[in-house]
């Protein structure tokens, strides 16, 4: 394993290039929108890959517990927790938005 460039910086350098070099460029609606979205999938790429580990949460059986009855005090502010972990990688904007 390499130490240079790591993952995130490679990320980061094809983001860079489709931001500054390809997106202005494009023309074509369809092919532009494609880009956004490759920009999209490597913005995650880069969150996911610098993020603090997450405490892992079945949430599976989370949601067995409660569907059964058994509600702890401390269920609603870990799942607020895991889904706001979840957002920080996937959707930000919308963290900041509705956090």
């Amino acid at each position: 394993m390499s130490d240079r460039p790591t993952a995130p910086e490679l990320v980061e350098a094809v983001t860079e290039f489709l931001l500054a070099e390809v997106l202005p460029t494009v023309e074509d609606p369809r092919l532009r929108f494609r880009t956004l979205v490759a920009l999209n999938a490597l913005g995650i790429a880069y969150r996911e890959l610098v993020a603090e580990p997450a405490e892992e949460l079945d949430v599976a059986a989370v949601a067995a517990r409660l569907r059964a009855g058994d509600v702890h005090d401390g269920d609603l502010a870990l799942l607020k927790a895991h889904v706001a972990a979840k957002l920080a990688i996937s959707n930000p904007a919308a963290l900041e938005r509705y956090g």
